[in-house]
């Protein structure tokens, strides 16, 4: 079994109707879910120079992640695509150190 991250994008004021889509989408992914995750708050980005640039939260940020259990990646895609998602779902294999 192989370990995928979902990193969520985007972000819109939680509604009622938001927050029960993702307690389904959790239920429906059952034993496949490693870790839940966390949802993000606004975001900082340092630069290689030291430089900070502080990051806008909208539909262009970073909002949350998890931990899927799949076999392949094409497995892992295909839940992906059933996640609630605001503006997209990042998938990323993990490496096995």
């Amino acid at each position: 079994m192989k370990k995928f991250m979902f990193l969520y994008k985007g972000f819109m004021t939680p509604t009622a109707e938001i927050g029960q889509a993702w307690m389904k989408w959790f239920e429906e992914v059952g034993d496949k879910m490693v870790d839940s995750g966390n949802p993000m708050a606004a975001g900082t980005e340092i630069m290689k120079d030291g430089s900070v640039k502080e990051l806008e939260f909208g539909l262009d940020a970073f909002t949350g992640y998890s931990i899927i259990n799949a076999e392949t990646k094409e497995e892992a895609l295909e839940l992906a695509k059933t996640n609630p998602m605001i503006t997209s779902v990042i998938v990323y294999e993990l490496a096995k150190m």
